[in-house]
Protein backbone atom coordinates (compact mmCIF):
# COMPACT_ATOMS: atom_id res chain seq x y z
CA UNK A 1 0.00 0.00 0.00
CA UNK A 2 1.38 3.48 -0.84
CA UNK A 3 2.14 5.62 2.00
CA UNK A 4 0.11 8.50 1.29
CA UNK A 5 0.41 10.21 4.86
CA UNK A 6 3.64 10.63 6.83
CA UNK A 7 3.59 10.90 10.54
CA UNK A 8 6.89 12.31 12.04
CA UNK A 9 7.22 12.05 15.94
CA UNK A 10 10.89 13.01 16.17
CA UNK A 11 10.55 16.26 17.50
CA UNK A 12 9.47 16.16 21.59
CA UNK A 13 5.98 17.34 22.35
CA UNK A 14 5.29 18.01 18.26
CA UNK A 15 4.12 15.98 15.19
CA UNK A 16 4.17 16.59 12.03
CA UNK A 17 1.80 15.12 9.57
CA UNK A 18 2.54 15.13 5.90
CA UNK A 19 -0.10 14.92 3.08
CA UNK A 20 2.33 12.56 0.36
CA UNK A 21 1.28 12.41 -2.65
CA UNK A 22 3.19 15.01 -4.79
CA UNK A 23 2.44 13.69 -7.96
CA UNK A 24 -0.97 13.75 -7.53
CA UNK A 25 -0.81 17.53 -5.85
CA UNK A 26 -1.55 15.62 -2.39
CA UNK A 27 -4.87 15.46 -3.66
CA UNK A 28 -7.28 13.99 -1.11
CA UNK A 29 -8.26 10.14 -2.69
CA UNK A 30 -10.07 7.81 -0.48
CA UNK A 31 -7.02 5.73 0.20
CA UNK A 32 -5.58 9.62 1.75
CA UNK A 33 -8.37 10.54 3.87
CA UNK A 34 -8.18 7.02 5.56
CA UNK A 35 -4.55 7.64 6.19
CA UNK A 36 -5.00 11.02 7.47
CA UNK A 37 -7.55 10.00 9.45
CA UNK A 38 -5.35 6.90 11.63
CA UNK A 39 -3.36 9.81 11.87
CA UNK A 40 -5.04 12.37 13.35
CA UNK A 41 -6.39 9.59 15.53
CA UNK A 42 -2.82 8.58 16.39
CA UNK A 43 -1.64 11.82 17.33
CA UNK A 44 -5.02 13.37 19.23
CA UNK A 45 -4.53 10.12 21.75
CA UNK A 46 -0.62 10.36 22.25
CA UNK A 47 -0.61 12.67 25.40
CA UNK A 48 2.87 13.47 24.93
CA UNK A 49 1.96 15.32 21.51
CA UNK A 50 0.84 18.97 22.26
CA UNK A 51 1.16 20.91 18.83
CA UNK A 52 0.63 19.18 15.51
CA UNK A 53 1.99 20.62 11.86
CA UNK A 54 -0.11 19.70 9.09
CA UNK A 55 1.90 20.32 5.27
CA UNK A 56 1.96 18.98 1.83
CA UNK A 57 5.12 17.15 0.03
CA UNK A 58 6.91 18.66 -2.81
CA UNK A 59 7.18 22.07 -3.62
CA UNK A 60 4.61 22.78 -5.85
CA UNK A 61 1.15 21.89 -4.05
CA UNK A 62 -0.10 22.02 -0.12
CA UNK A 63 -3.30 19.85 -1.24
CA UNK A 64 -5.16 20.29 -4.76
CA UNK A 65 -8.45 19.27 -2.66
CA UNK A 66 -10.67 16.23 -3.98
CA UNK A 67 -8.61 13.61 -5.98
CA UNK A 68 -10.85 14.49 -9.84
CA UNK A 69 -9.49 11.45 -11.60
CA UNK A 70 -11.47 9.52 -8.98
CA UNK A 71 -14.55 11.21 -8.90
CA UNK A 72 -15.07 11.02 -12.55
CA UNK A 73 -15.35 6.82 -11.75
CA UNK A 74 -17.81 8.52 -9.01
CA UNK A 75 -21.98 7.42 -8.89
CA UNK A 76 -23.53 10.96 -8.12
CA UNK A 77 -24.48 9.35 -4.82
CA UNK A 78 -20.31 8.25 -4.12
CA UNK A 79 -19.69 11.70 -4.70
CA UNK A 80 -21.64 13.23 -2.09
CA UNK A 81 -20.35 10.56 0.36
CA UNK A 82 -16.52 11.44 -0.27
CA UNK A 83 -17.61 14.53 -0.49
CA UNK A 84 -19.08 14.04 3.53
CA UNK A 85 -16.03 12.29 4.31
CA UNK A 86 -13.81 14.97 3.38
CA UNK A 87 -15.65 17.40 5.51
CA UNK A 88 -15.57 15.16 8.10
CA UNK A 89 -11.98 14.60 8.06
CA UNK A 90 -11.91 18.32 7.67
CA UNK A 91 -13.73 18.91 10.99
CA UNK A 92 -11.68 16.18 12.71
CA UNK A 93 -8.71 18.58 12.14
CA UNK A 94 -10.48 20.94 13.42
CA UNK A 95 -11.55 19.50 16.81
CA UNK A 96 -8.18 17.76 17.50
CA UNK A 97 -7.59 18.34 20.78
CA UNK A 98 -4.45 20.66 20.36
CA UNK A 99 -3.48 23.61 18.20
CA UNK A 100 -2.83 22.50 14.52
CA UNK A 101 -0.60 24.28 12.43
CA UNK A 102 -0.89 24.24 8.44
CA UNK A 103 2.41 25.22 6.82
CA UNK A 104 1.26 25.76 3.60
CA UNK A 105 4.15 24.82 0.94
CA UNK A 106 2.15 25.24 -2.05
CA UNK A 107 -0.96 25.64 -3.90
CA UNK A 108 -3.84 25.03 -1.53
CA UNK A 109 -7.34 24.60 -3.84
CA UNK A 110 -10.68 23.05 -2.88
CA UNK A 111 -10.37 21.11 -0.23
CA UNK A 112 -6.89 21.67 0.33
CA UNK A 113 -7.80 25.43 1.51
CA UNK A 114 -10.49 23.75 3.08
CA UNK A 115 -8.39 21.60 5.52
CA UNK A 116 -6.17 24.83 6.04
CA UNK A 117 -8.95 26.81 7.32
CA UNK A 118 -9.85 24.38 10.04
CA UNK A 119 -6.51 24.55 11.40
CA UNK A 120 -5.73 26.74 14.23
CA UNK A 121 -3.09 28.84 12.40
CA UNK A 122 -1.77 28.99 8.86
CA UNK A 123 1.29 29.68 7.59
CA UNK A 124 2.31 30.17 4.01
CA UNK A 125 5.12 30.19 1.77
CA UNK A 126 5.31 33.45 -0.11
CA UNK A 127 4.69 32.16 -3.39
CA UNK A 128 1.70 30.31 -2.41
CA UNK A 129 -1.66 30.16 -4.69
CA UNK A 130 -4.72 29.10 -3.10
CA UNK A 131 -8.67 29.48 -3.37
CA UNK A 132 -11.95 28.44 -2.99
CA UNK A 133 -11.78 26.93 -6.61
CA UNK A 134 -15.48 25.00 -6.72
CA UNK A 135 -17.91 27.11 -8.61
CA UNK A 136 -15.75 27.45 -11.46
CA UNK A 137 -16.43 23.15 -11.50
CA UNK A 138 -20.12 23.89 -11.13
CA UNK A 139 -20.08 23.14 -7.26
CA UNK A 140 -19.76 24.72 -3.87
CA UNK A 141 -17.09 23.93 -1.59
CA UNK A 142 -18.26 20.99 0.08
CA UNK A 143 -16.17 20.75 2.90
CA UNK A 144 -16.86 23.34 5.26
CA UNK A 145 -15.61 26.35 3.32
CA UNK A 146 -19.14 28.06 2.83
CA UNK A 147 -19.03 28.45 6.49
CA UNK A 148 -15.30 28.65 7.90
CA UNK A 149 -14.24 31.15 5.38
CA UNK A 150 -16.49 34.05 6.33
CA UNK A 151 -16.16 33.61 9.88
CA UNK A 152 -12.43 33.81 9.14
CA UNK A 153 -12.05 36.62 6.69
CA UNK A 154 -16.14 38.15 6.68
CA UNK A 155 -18.49 37.71 4.57
CA UNK A 156 -17.62 40.15 1.97
CA UNK A 157 -14.47 39.06 0.68
CA UNK A 158 -15.84 35.39 1.53
CA UNK A 159 -17.95 35.94 -0.89
CA UNK A 160 -15.89 37.53 -3.56
CA UNK A 161 -13.20 34.32 -3.52
CA UNK A 162 -16.36 31.79 -3.44
CA UNK A 163 -18.35 33.55 -6.24
CA UNK A 164 -15.21 34.01 -8.32
CA UNK A 165 -13.53 31.06 -7.84
CA UNK A 166 -10.12 33.10 -8.04
CA UNK A 167 -7.15 32.10 -6.73
CA UNK A 168 -5.23 34.69 -4.52
CA UNK A 169 -1.80 34.81 -3.89
CA UNK A 170 -0.13 34.63 0.09
CA UNK A 171 0.70 38.50 0.07
CA UNK A 172 -3.13 39.26 -0.32
CA UNK A 173 -4.44 36.24 1.94
CA UNK A 174 -2.06 37.72 4.71
CA UNK A 175 -3.85 41.18 3.73
CA UNK A 176 -7.32 39.87 4.48
CA UNK A 177 -6.62 37.45 7.23
CA UNK A 178 -6.86 34.12 5.38
CA UNK A 179 -3.14 33.02 6.50
CA UNK A 180 -1.23 34.73 9.15
CA UNK A 181 2.04 34.68 8.68
CA UNK A 182 3.89 34.71 4.79
CA UNK A 183 7.72 33.31 4.86
CA UNK A 184 9.94 32.19 2.55
CA UNK A 185 10.03 28.54 1.15
CA UNK A 186 13.07 27.62 2.73
CA UNK A 187 12.15 28.56 5.95
CA UNK A 188 8.49 27.92 6.21
CA UNK A 189 8.57 24.33 7.80
CA UNK A 190 11.33 25.81 10.15
CA UNK A 191 8.91 28.97 11.10
CA UNK A 192 6.19 26.11 12.10
CA UNK A 193 8.51 24.20 13.84
CA UNK A 194 9.52 26.90 15.83
CA UNK A 195 5.93 28.19 16.86
CA UNK A 196 5.06 25.00 17.54
CA UNK A 197 7.98 24.83 20.10
CA UNK A 198 6.89 28.15 21.34
CA UNK A 199 3.61 26.97 22.01
CA UNK A 200 4.29 23.34 23.05
CA UNK A 201 7.01 24.57 26.10
CA UNK A 202 3.21 26.72 27.22
CA UNK A 203 0.96 24.10 30.02
CA UNK A 204 -0.39 22.13 27.07
CA UNK A 205 -3.73 21.31 29.58
CA UNK A 206 -4.05 25.17 29.32
CA UNK A 207 -3.84 25.54 25.61
CA UNK A 208 -6.20 22.68 25.13
CA UNK A 209 -8.70 24.52 26.88
CA UNK A 210 -7.89 27.78 25.29
CA UNK A 211 -8.63 26.08 22.17
CA UNK A 212 -11.91 24.68 23.08
CA UNK A 213 -13.14 28.20 24.76
CA UNK A 214 -12.63 29.93 21.64
CA UNK A 215 -13.54 27.69 19.71
CA UNK A 216 -17.02 27.00 20.75
CA UNK A 217 -16.80 30.56 22.28
CA UNK A 218 -16.94 32.03 18.53
CA UNK A 219 -20.28 29.71 17.95
CA UNK A 220 -22.15 31.63 20.28
CA UNK A 221 -22.98 34.60 22.45
CA UNK A 222 -20.38 37.03 24.25
CA UNK A 223 -22.09 36.18 27.26
CA UNK A 224 -22.07 32.72 26.79
CA UNK A 225 -18.88 32.76 25.40
CA UNK A 226 -17.57 33.91 28.93
CA UNK A 227 -19.46 31.16 31.19
CA UNK A 228 -17.46 28.47 28.58
CA UNK A 229 -14.03 30.55 29.17
CA UNK A 230 -15.17 30.00 33.19
CA UNK A 231 -15.86 26.33 32.82
CA UNK A 232 -12.61 25.81 30.73
CA UNK A 233 -10.61 28.00 33.14
CA UNK A 234 -11.68 26.37 36.02
CA UNK A 235 -9.97 22.65 34.48
CA UNK A 236 -6.88 24.15 34.79
CA UNK A 237 -6.96 24.97 38.69
CA UNK A 238 -6.93 21.66 39.75
CA UNK A 239 -3.79 20.55 37.19
CA UNK A 240 -0.27 20.05 38.89
CA UNK A 241 1.10 22.35 35.98
CA UNK A 242 -0.61 25.28 37.03
CA UNK A 243 1.35 24.43 40.32
CA UNK A 244 4.61 24.36 38.82
CA UNK A 245 4.39 27.62 37.08
CA UNK A 246 3.67 29.31 40.02
CA UNK A 247 6.59 27.35 41.61
CA UNK A 248 8.72 27.88 38.73
CA UNK A 249 8.06 31.80 38.16
CA UNK A 250 8.87 31.82 42.10
CA UNK A 251 12.10 30.33 41.31
CA UNK A 252 13.15 32.20 38.35
CA UNK A 253 13.45 29.08 36.12
CA UNK A 254 11.35 27.50 32.73
CA UNK A 255 8.62 25.26 34.13
CA UNK A 256 8.50 21.71 32.86
CA UNK A 257 5.02 21.01 32.12
CA UNK A 258 4.02 17.92 31.93
CA UNK A 259 0.41 17.79 31.40
CA UNK A 260 -1.04 16.70 34.23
Amino acid sequence: MDQFIKLNRDRQHIAIIMLNRPEAANAMSRELLHQLNRALQEVNEDASIYTTIITGSGEKAFCAGADLKERRKMTNDTVIDTVSYIGNTVSAIEHIRMPVIAAINGAAFGGGLELALACDIRIAAEDVRMGLTETSLAIIPGAGGTQRLPRLIGLGQAKRLIFSAKPILADEALKIGLVDQVVTKENLLGEAIQLAETIAANGPIAIEQAKLAINTGMQTDLSSGIVIEHEAYKKTIPTADRLEGLYAFYEKRKPMYRGK
